[in-house]
């Protein structure tokens, strides 16, 4: 039970997110064969997600509050420059698609990128909430399907080989 408590908390990690929850779901896996995967990927989604509703009315707020404090200032700041940067990016190459631009922002597995920064984006740019958060939902969907991918290929190999 507590590695599936492990997984779910990974995945509320910011930056971390998903992409850091799967590979060590097929690693613990390797570990305990009667780790249930489906079990662990559901958790993971809804890890990765109980955070996004908060992000998206308060995120911003606190961000701005605390920009100017002594010591998280810098990292406040970073945080909000980030979701600035991926608003722009966003509102530069989607134009009308924003929904379908957000989806992809998040749902391609790559640093910086996850449910965090999409919400906290999409914040910035006052999108609807409603399909703000459909948008990361299925982002969030594709990435675990990608790095679901991803892990089977690549850690299958790695325990292929070493049997």
């Amino acid at each position: 039970m507590k590695n599936y408590f492990y997984v779910f908390f990974i995945a509320m990690v910011p930056l971390v997110e998903l992409r850091g929850a799967i590979p060590a779901a097929y690693i613990i896996k390797a570990a305990v064969p009667e780790f249930n995967l489906l079990a662990a990927y559901i958790l993971i989604a809804l890890g990765n997600m109980i955070p996004v509703p908060f992000i998206y009315f308060f995120a911003r707020r606190v961000l701005e509050w605390g920009k100017d404090k002594p010591y998280i200032g810098k990292f406040f700041t970073f945080c909000l420059e980030k979701g600035e940067k991926g608003g722009r990016k966003l509102m530069e190459k989607a134009g009308r698609g924003l929904f379908v631009a957000l989806l992809l922002f998040v749902g391609i597995p790559l640093p910086g990128t996850g449910a965090w920064t999409g919400t906290l984006a999409a914040s910035i740019l006052d999108m609807d909430f409603k399909s703000s958060i459909l948008a990361v939902i299925c982002g969030v969907a594709l990435a675990g399907i990608i790095m679901g991918v991803l892990c089977t290929l690549g850690l299958g190999a790695y325990i292929g080989v070493r049997t």
